[in-house]
């Protein structure tokens, strides 16, 4: 789990708040009419600029957010390993049984490829093909929170002409009425600033973090198709396991190609999924 975003969202608030704002003064930052031009506003652009299916994959997101990286690079390259023990010592047919046992359809689609002898070329560009396509899926995810992030602020200065504008329209400087001018001003400027709350605190952010997690799967399946590819040209699986860690910083090679050189407190901190 990664819980940096709400650990980040709640440092935010928690500095704005009682750093920034103070909670005795907290009372003039609330106000439920410039909330709703910028909050509605926003979402009703952003309705406008996606179909629903691309909506309907909000919620997923916000799981993506906080489940971490549960891509484990360590256990794929031990997997592709021992597949290429079997394949040197069975040949290519007897990775069809260890195939059905894979979760991963992405995974479970290129070994029947080579099983069914399949070209290197073809396999190779069929596999890319559907990376490219979910790359490409996710682009518009994180495309949908940098619209979001764009149209918060824009909305907030929409809300601070509308104030502006009543104010305006409603000002009397006979009498006491001058006195009413920095309250109304004070109202006018809310909604510019909860437009770039949103935007800096929540939007951008969760783009940003979404295309984390995409880096993490591409790398993920970049690795697989290798692997796979290395599998069907026979190469060593010794030779194959050295060139797949490559793809990993230093200090994560050690722990997949010697484990029990790995330090103690390494090894206590593969129990959850492998890490960036």
């Amino acid at each position: 789990m990664d819980i940096t975003s709400i650990l980040g969202f709640v440092i935010g608030m928690v500095l704005i708040i009682f750093v920034g704002i103070t909670p005795a003064k907290l009372g003039n930052f609330w106000d439920p009419e410039s909330l709703a031009i910028v909050v509605g506003g926003a979402i009703a652009a952003v309705v406008m600029s996606y179909p629903l299916s691309m909506l309907k994959t909000i919620p997923g997101h916000f799981k993506m957010l906080i489940q971490g990286n549960k891509y484990n690079i360590a256990e794929l390259v031990n997997t592709l390993e021992e597949m290429a023990q079997l394949a040197r010592k069975n040949g290519l047919l007897a990775l069809e049984e260890k195939a059905n046992e894979l979760d991963d359809p992405f995974f479970k689609q290129g070994i029947m490829l080579i099983v069914d002898a399949t070209e290197p070329e073809e396999v190779r560009a069929l596999m890319e093909n559907d990376v490219e396509a979910m790359a490409s899926r996710h682009e518009e995810g994180i495309g949908l929170y940098n619209k979001a992030s764009a149209f918060s602020p824009a909305f907030g200065m929409i809300g601070t002409l509308v104030g502006l504008v009543n104010m305006l329209k409603g000002m009397n400087l006979d009498g006491d009425g001058a006195s009413d001018i920095g309250p109304a001003m004070a109202t006018a400027l809310i909604t510019t600033f909860y437009g770039c709350m949103l935007a800096n605190l929540l939007f951008s952010p969760i783009a940003n973090k979404l295309s984390v997690r995409n880096d993490e799967e591409l790398l993920y399946k970049q690795i697989m198709i290798e692997g796979i590819l290395a599998i069907q040209a026979g190469d060593n699986p010794k030779f194959l396991k050295e060139k797949l860690v490559t793809y990993i910083s230093q200090k994560r090679r050690l722990k997949v190609l010697d484990p029990e050189a790995a330090p103690e407190k390494g090894k206590k901190g593969k129990k959850g999924k492998d890490e960036e």
